[in-house]
C-alpha cells in the first residue's frame, strides 16, 4: 500500500494567494463588466529593462548557432553571473562573499523552501508572525511541526510582530531555544526594515547558540534609506552563522523569468548528533547538483546584464517608480486616518484596517473592485492589516486610490 506524505494534510485548506485568486474570480463571475485592480499578490507589472531584453535576444541568437549554442549549464550557475554578483552586489559593499559561495537559481521562493533539506528533522524553527507562508508551509510538509491551531503549528516556534517592536523582533523575544530563524528584510509583508544592530543581536545569538538564520534579501533593491543593512553580511560574524536568498523577481522583474540565488558561505557548519561539525556549503552543492538541472543560459544573462551600467540605471529607475507608487497610497491612506507601515524602503504597504483582515479585503474587493492581500493569511499577528503591494501603471494606483477614497471616506 502506498501511504501519502500525511504532513501535507497538515496545512491549513489553501495557499493564501489560491484563497485569493478563488475570490477574486467569484467576485469577476458575478460581475463580468467590473474593472478589477489587482494590489495583492507582489507580481511586478513594468517591462524588463531594455538592456536585459537586448542580452536576452543575444542569448537566444547564441543557441541558434553550434558555435555559441548552450546545453546543460553548471547547476551552481555560469561563472559569469557569479562573478558579476559577487562583483556587484558584495564586494563593491565592501562585504566578503567569493563567487564560488553564490548558487543561481530559478528564485529566492524555491531556495528559501528546498534549504531546510540541509537541517535535521528535530530541530527547533522560529518564524516572525505575521510571516512568508513559503517559510512555514514548507517545514509542515517535512514533517517539523504537529498540527495546527489558530493559525500556528505546534512545534513552530513564532516571533509576534507588531507596531511595538517596529515589526522587528529580537532574540529577547524567543519564548524558548531554537535551532534557526527565519528573517526577512525589507520584510514580506509588513515592509518593515531591520537597523545593522538589530540584525547583529540576531548573528550574535546565532554564533552564542550554534543557530542558523536564513536571511531572506528579495526587496534589499528597494532601499533608499542610508545605513539601513542590504545584506546580512554586513554584520561581523554572520559569514559563520548565515545563508542569505536574493531574487531578481522585483530587483529586475524577473517573476515570469525566474532568476534568484542563495549565499552559503564557506565555513558555515552546522552539527551531528555527536557534535561533530559538518560544513553545509558542499551539502547545498550536492543538493542542487541532484535536484536541480541549472537555471537556463538564456536567463543568466539576461540577469548579467542588470550589472551593466545600463542595466543597472534602468532597472533603478523601475524600482523608483514602484517606490513612488508607494508614497502615493501611503500619502493617501495616511490621510484617510490609516496608520501604515513599510511603502519607504519596500514595494508594500502594511495598512492597520483596525478590524477583521478578510472582510476589509471582501470590502474592498466587492465595493471599490481593488484586490489587496488579508494580513490573517500571513498569520495570526497579521490579523486586523491587509497588504497592498505597489506594483502597478501608475493610472491603475491612481485609480486605486481614487477608488479606496470614495469607499473608505
Amino acid at each position: 500500500m502506498v501511504r501519502v506524505n500525511e504532513n501535507y494534510l497538515k496545512i491549513q485548506a489553501s495557499y493564501l494567494f489560491t484563497e485569493i485568486a478563488h475570490r477574486v474570480k467569484a467576485h469577476q463571475d458575478a460581475n463580468p463588466g467590473a474593472k478589477v485592480i489587482r494590489l495583492g499578490i507582489g507580481d511586478v507589472t513594468e517591462p524588463l529593462a531594455p538592456a536585459v531584453v537586448a542580452a536576452l535576444h543575444k542569448a537566444v541568437d547564441d543557441e541558434a548557432a553550434r558555435e555559441t549554442f548552450h546545453g546543460y549549464g553548471p547547476e551552481q550557475g555560469y561563472a559569469f553571473l557569479r562573478e558579476a554578483v559577487a562583483k556587484n552586489d558584495f564586494q563593491d559593499r565592501g562585504l566578503d562573499v567569493a563567487a564560488d559561495e553564490i548558487f543561481i537559481s530559478d528564485g529566492a521562493k524555491c531556495d528559501c523552501g528546498n534549504i531546510q533539506e540541509l537541517i535535521g528533522a528535530d530541530v527547533k524553527i522560529a518564524v516572525t508572525d505575521p510571516v512568508y507562508p513559503v517559510y512555514v508551509d514548507t517545514n509542515v510538509m517535512a514533517g517539523r511541526t504537529g498540527p495546527s491551531s489558530n493559525g500556528r503549528y505546534a512545534g513552530l516556534v513564532y516571533l509576534s510582530c507588531s507596531a511595538a517592536n517596529g515589526f522587528v523582533p529580537s532574540p529577547a523575544d524567543l519564548p524558548e531555544p531554537v535551532d534557526v530563524v527565519y528573517l526577512c528584510y525589507p520584510n514580506n509583508p509588513t515592509g518593515a526594515t531591520a537597523t545593522k544592530a538589530q540584525l547583529q543581536a540576531w548573528v550574535d545569538w546565532a554564533n552564542a547558540n550554534k543557530a542558523l538564520v536564513l536571511f531572506d534579501a528579495a526587496y534589499e533593491a528597494f532601499i533608499r534609506t542610508p545605513g539601513v543593512p542590504h545584506s546580512i553580511y554586513e554584520c561581523s560574524g554572520a559569514r559563520s552563522c548565515a545563508i542569505e536568498f536574493r531574487s531578481y523577481s522585483k530587483t529586475a522583474g524577473f517573476t515570469g523569468i525566474r532568476c534568484g540565488y542563495t549565499v552559503v558561505p564557506k565555513g558555515l557548519v552546522a552539527w551531528k548528533a555527536d557534535g561533530t561539525p559538518v560544513e553545509l556549503r558542499p551539502f547545498w552543492t550536492r543538493r542542487q547538483t541532484t535536484k536541480f538541472n541549472g537555471c537556463s543560459y538564456i536567463t543568466q544573462r539576461g540577469a548579467e546584464a542588470v550589472y551593466s551600467p545600463e542595466g543597472a540605471a534602468q532597472t533603478k529607475a523601475t524600482i523608483d517608480f514602484y517606490l513612488e507608487n508607494a508614497k502615493l497610497m501611503k500619502d493617501a491612506l495616511t490621510k484617510l486616518g490609516y496608520t501604515v507601515t513599510g511603502g519607504t524602503d519596500s514595494p508594500y504597504l502594511w495598512v492597520n484596517v483596525k478590524g477583521d483582515s478578510w472582510a476589509f479585503f471582501d470590502k474592498l474587493l466587492k465595493e471599490a473592485n481593488v484586490v489587496t492581500t488579508p494580513g490573517a493569511g500571513f498569520g495570526q499577528a497579521g490579523e486586523g492589516f491587509i497588504r497592498i503591494s505597489a506594483f502597478n501603471s501608475r493610472e491603475n494606483v491612481l485609480e486605486a486610490i481614487g477608488r479606496l477614497s470614495s469607499v473608505l471616506t
